[in-house]
C-alpha cells in the first residue's frame, strides 16, 4: 500500500478528568524510523498508549495500513502486527528469559518449536538474551532486560515497532548496541517508532521527527533538518542535539 503505516489526526486523549492530548497529528511513513520527542510531560508516553488502545482516544482517528484502529481493543491492535515495548520494559521477572519470549511466539507452544533462523539473528544483536536464556529475567541488568523486551516485540516479524525510551539508563556502550539493533531492524523492513530523549541516538537513527509540547505536535519534519538548525532545537527542546 501507498501512503504512511501510521497516522493520527486529531487525536485528543482524556485521562479521567485530565485532557492530556490535544488534537495530536502524527504520520509514521513505511520502512523509516520515526522519533517522537518533547519535555517531559508533553504527552509523548500517552501518545503511544493511545495508539496501543491502552487509554481510549477521546477524538480524532488513528489509521494503521489504511485501517481504522481508534476503537480496537489493545490484543486486536496487536495482533496487526504492532510490538510494543513500554517504557518499563513490561518484562515478566519470575519468568526465564526463554520463556519471556515464547510468550510472544504465537505460533510455538515451545522454545523448540521457536523460528531457530529467527533466534539466531536475535542472539547475533542482543548476545545477552542467549547468554541468559535460562536465567530468570528479573535478576538481569537494565541493559539486558531492555535487550529482552525488544528480542520479545521482535521474536515474531512486526510491521510496526513502538518504543518507549529504549535508551534510558543505560550505558553508552549499550546504547551503541540498540543503536545498531534498530538499524538491521530498519534494513528489514520494520517500521519503527521510537520516543526518545537521548539526543545521540535520536539523531542516529531517525528519518522523520515530531517534537510534542503541551498535548500537540508542533514541529514535524526531517530528522536530519532538525539536527542541523541549533536555533530550532533550542525553541523546540530547549537545548541543543
Amino acid at each position: 500500500m501507498n501512503g504512511p503505516l501510521l497516522e493520527l489526526a486529531g487525536v485528543h486523549t482524556h485521562i479521567g478528568a485530565y485532557h492530556i492530548l490535544h488534537g495530536v497529528d502524527l504520520v509514521v511513513p513505511r520502512g523509516q524510523v520515526a522519533l517522537l520527542l518533547g519535555r517531559n510531560g508533553a504527552g509523548k508516553t500517552t501518545t503511544l498508549r493511545t495508539i496501543m488502545g491502552l487509554w481510549r482516544a477521546s477524538q480524532g482517528r488513528i489509521a494503521f495500513n489504511g485501517q481504522d484502529v481508534t476503537h480496537l481493543d489493545t490484543p486486536r491492535i496487536a495482533q496487526l502486527n504492532i510490538a510494543y515495548v513500554p517504557e518499563n520494559m513490561g518484562i515478566f521477572a519470575d519468568l526465564t528469559v526463554k520463556e519471556n519470549l515464547l510468550l510472544a511466539a504465537r505460533g510455538a507452544g515451545t522454545a523448540a518449536q521457536m523460528d531457530g533462523e529467527r533466534l539466531a539473528w536475535i542472539f547475533g544483536m542482543f548476545p545477552a538474551v542467549e547468554q541468559f536464556w535460562n536465567h530468570p529475567a528479573g535478576k538481569l541488568s537494565g541493559g539486558q532486560k531492555q535487550m529482552v523486551a525488544v528480542a520479545r516485540a521482535i521474536v515474531e516479524p512486526r510491521d510496526l515497532l513502538i518504543v518507549d525510551e529504549p535508551s534510558k539508563g543505560l550505558a553508552p556502550a549499550i546504547i551503541n548496541n540498540m543503536i545498531a539493533a534498530f538499524g538491521q531492524l530498519k534494513a528489514r523492513g520494520v517500521t519503527i517508532l521510537l520516543v526518545e530523549q537521548n539526543l545521540h541516538f535520536a539523531q542516529s537513527l531517525g528519518d522523520t521527527v515530531a517534537v510534542m509540547d503541551n498535548g500537540r505536535v508542533v514541529h514535524a519534519g526531517a530528522m536530519a533538518e532538525l539536527a542541523q538548525d541549533a536555533a530550532l532545537q533550542q525553541r523546540l527542546l530547549g537545548l541543543a542535539l
